[in-house]
């Protein structure tokens, strides 16, 4: 989108050190998997695509996983199985926090399992459990999913990034092993737009960014959707949340006439503010991005 050139990341804490170091020992345990269960945000499924995924995942099943399914519109759900259908793939939509679309997740890697071991006993080989690992950037919701897969909480699960630190094997079942990875994110990010988004949508740490431009970079998506696929947002979520129209404005104009409007002409707290009651759903359910049909 054209606003990304008006909004620039401090990218100094872009690529944390743990994230580096788990990076390597992520590609020296890829040897041992059988199967990569990527997860990304069902809000921005292509921004939480890492770029090195493919190259992961080689001749290896994948199972793509977009969280967050109740965050988003049932009318652009459809848009997005149907765009992945178009390029081959199946995405299986969850909602990790409470277990929506988890049951279909497990039996697609036993699936891969079954026929892992088939392969191993026509090789006279003795089966094994499938072993999967769990990708994608931080805060998407792997911790969670592995919780639900297993039944109990196993790994820390909290809603902020970086909260998994290291690599670990979980047993889910005597058929399945889940290796649970930090979140990984790529050294640079050639797109400003996808950086925003993950900003936005809290898939990197706070450290990487400036709230009152991420604010404002939000307010300017939210009206060019509004221009342009009106019909896959709430109708007039800002009008509706803060009695203050932001389609008249620019994202930095709207933030400054909200914190006029009700935090006394604090810009600050104006534009965490708004963040907070996108990330929570206070704004109704809003896709920020949308597949190109």
């Amino acid at each position: 989108m054209s606003i990304t050139k008006n909004y620039k990341l401090n990218l100094i804490q872009w690529y944390p050190g743990h994230i580096a170091k788990a990076e390597k020992n992520l590609k020296e345990q890829l040897k041992r998997v059988d199967v990569v269960l990527e997860v990304r945000d069902a809000r921005i499924p292509l921004a939480t695509n890492h770029p090195q995924m493919n190259e992961w995942v080689g001749t290896k099943t994948r199972i793509l996983v977009l969280n967050r399914v109740d965050m988003i519109l049932p009318q652009v759900r459809s848009r997005w199985i149907e765009w992945f259908k178009n390029r081959g793939e199946v995405p299986y939509f969850t909602n990790a926090q409470h277990g929506q679309g988890v049951t279909a997740i497990a039996k697609a890697a036993q699936a891969a399992g079954i026929e892992l071991n088939q392969r191993r006993t026509d090789r006279g080989m003795l089966p094994r459990p499938v072993r999967a690992v769990v990708i994608g950037f931080p805060n998407v919701g792997k911790s969670a999913l592995i919780n639900r897969l297993i039944g109990k909480r196993v790994v820390e699960s909290a809603a902020r990034p970086g909260v998994t630190r290291q690599l670990r094997w979980v047993r889910i079942s005597d058929q399945l092993q889940l290796l649970d990875a930090p979140g990984v994110i790529p050294a640079r990010l050639d797109s400003q737009a996808a950086a925003i988004k993950l900003a936005i949508c809290d898939d990197i740490g706070e450290a990487a960014y400036d709230n009152q431009l991420i604010a404002a970079a939000f307010v300017d998506i939210l009206n060019e959707l509004q221009e342009t696929h009106s019909h896959s947002l709430p109708p007039h979520p800002l009008l509706t949340r803060y009695d203050l129209d932001s389609i008249v404005h620019t994202g930095e104009e709207y933030l400054q006439a909200l914190a006029e409007h009700r935090y006394k002409g604090d810009v600050e707290r104006a534009a965490r503010q708004m963040i907070t009651d996108f990330r929570k759903g206070f704004l109704g359910n809003i896709s920020l991005e949308l597949p190109k049909i």
